[in-house]
């Protein structure tokens, strides 16, 4: 946006990464700052009920998810600090209008171009920290670059209590210093990078595989109310499998595919992709389902839930940098799939030890502490299994399908649990909430067992 950015190799590592994680900070706070505020949202609009209110997650988490490979090529064709600086300036912009809501459905329409400028903002991000790092500290750049993005995504039903305390749209208008701030700064202290070049991306796949992923979360959320075996909920779910094959064929014959074949064939990208976007639904379930215990189980308010939960993301940052020497030593696969089973477990605790009556003590904080242990250990361990193998070439890119696999496995995780508990869930249908969670994590844990076991590579 201004002339005469810095070259790479005239930049110091520290402030590139501090305004990158910035950006990414403020876009990945936004997947889950919205969790706690949402019974909030619903009662200042009429009540709204939660299948439509879930849409205010969903539709981010979708159009996200759709639109960061196309974006990771273009910051790969264009140039990472153009595409990052325009990225935050769409973000802002939408989070002001967001704030401005007059409706759920402008609401909605305002996350849609959140997660547009998201979108854009974040596979550039690590491209400029990939650019800056020397190759001997990209291992450890991936891993605070995740760090940052994972803490602030644990942290946002946190924050999201304490702003919803204030007024719900809070939520919204706290993006606009850190937005304001990267874009005065950004233009003197981030590198260059030179474009790539290479043809378009498929934008025309981008909207297939949007469409197949908003179907089979309207399929999901929808089914309670329309019925299982509805012609609604089946032509929805068949819809998005035709819209699936028809995107899987395309991007097998297309010069710049949305998911490129050649990216998954790297070894130990396919399956850290597989186990990221696993890892994501349980991960997005079960934050949401501690979220709609606290406030509708229990009736707490949203500022006590958000201190409520704040234990288990605060484990978060120590845990995915203490974890490299033993990703090191043992291996991605190992590591996260130990982070696994101890995220299992708190869901499992929950199951077992919670009940209508409120008991913060003894039953809610010993599964946040172990949900926050093994989100440490398993999220960093996987993204940075995923990207730190990557060619230079394909920083962006490559990131970017990591991301777009968490995305799509945050929007069916909410979708699956709001399918799970119904519209009025009661401790019953919570139980059925955790086993929901305690089943994805499993499924998690399969598929990091085919990592290859790669010392030195975390």
């Amino acid at each position: 946006m201004h002339p005469s950015p810095p070259p790479a190799a005239a930049v110091r590592f520290g402030p590139v990464f501090a305004l990158a994680a910035a950006g990414v900070a403020m876009s990945n706070l936004d997947l889950f700052i919205v969790n706690v505020a949402l019974p909030v949202v619903g009662e200042h609009f009429a009540d709204a009920p939660l299948s439509r209110l879930s849409w205010i997650l969903n539709a981010y988490a979708v159009v996200f998810a759709a639109l960061l490979v196309p974006a990771g090529g273009l910051a790969d064709r264009t140039g990472a600090r153009r595409a990052y600086l325009w990225g935050v300036a769409v973000f802002t912009l939408a989070s002001a209008l967001a704030a401005l809501a007059p409706g759920v459905w402008t609401l909605i329409a305002a996350r849609v171009l959140q997660a547009a400028g998201a979108a854009l903002l974040t596979p550039a991000s690590l491209g400029l920290l990939l650019t800056a790092a020397p190759p001997d500290r990209r291992a450890g750049a991936v891993r605070g670059w995740t760090a940052v993005g994972g803490e602030a995504a644990s942290l946002g039903p946190v924050a999201g209590g304490l702003l919803t305390a204030l007024d719900w749209r809070w939520v919204f208008l706290v993006n606009l210093p850190v937005g304001l701030f990267v874009l005065l700064a950004g233009p003197r202290i981030l590198p260059a990078s030179p474009p790539a070049g290479g043809p378009r991306p498929d934008l025309t796949g981008a909207g297939i595989l949007t469409a197949a992923i908003a179907l089979l979360a309207l399929g999901l959320v929808k089914a309670e109310e329309w019925g299982w075996t509805s012609a609604p909920t089946l032509g929805a779910l068949a819809a998005a499998a035709v819209l699936a094959g028809w995107f899987a064929a395309r991007s097998a014959r297309h010069p710049a595919p949305i998911i490129p074949p050649a990216l998954l064939r790297t070894p130990a990208f396919g399956p850290a992709t597989l186990a990221n976007l696993l890892f994501a639904a349980a991960f997005a379930a079960m934050l949401l389902a501690v979220v709609l215990w606290a406030q509708t189980g229990w009736g707490w308010s949203a500022l006590r839930t958000g201190w409520a939960i704040a234990p288990g993301p605060l484990m978060v940052p120590g845990l995915a940098l203490g974890a490299a020497p033993l990703v090191r030593r043992f291996g991605p696969g190992a590591v996260a799939a130990l982070g696994c089973a101890v995220f299992a477990a708190g869901n499992l605790w929950w199951f077992a030890a919670l009940t209508p009556d409120p008991a913060y003590l003894t039953a809610f904080l010993p599964g946040m502490l172990l949900t926050g242990v093994g989100v440490g250990l398993t999220l960093p361990t996987l993204v940075g299994a995923a990207v730190s193998i990557l060619p230079a070439g394909s920083f962006a890119t490559g990131s970017a399908v990591v991301t777009m696999a968490r995305q799509v496995g945050s929007v069916l995780g909410v979708a699956a649990l709001v399918a799970v508990l119904g519209a009025a869930p009661g401790a019953g249908d919570f139980d059925n909430g955790w086993l929901f969670v305690t089943a994805a994590t499993a499924a998690t844990g399969a598929a990091v067992l085919t990592l290859l076991v790669r010392p030195g590579r975390g």
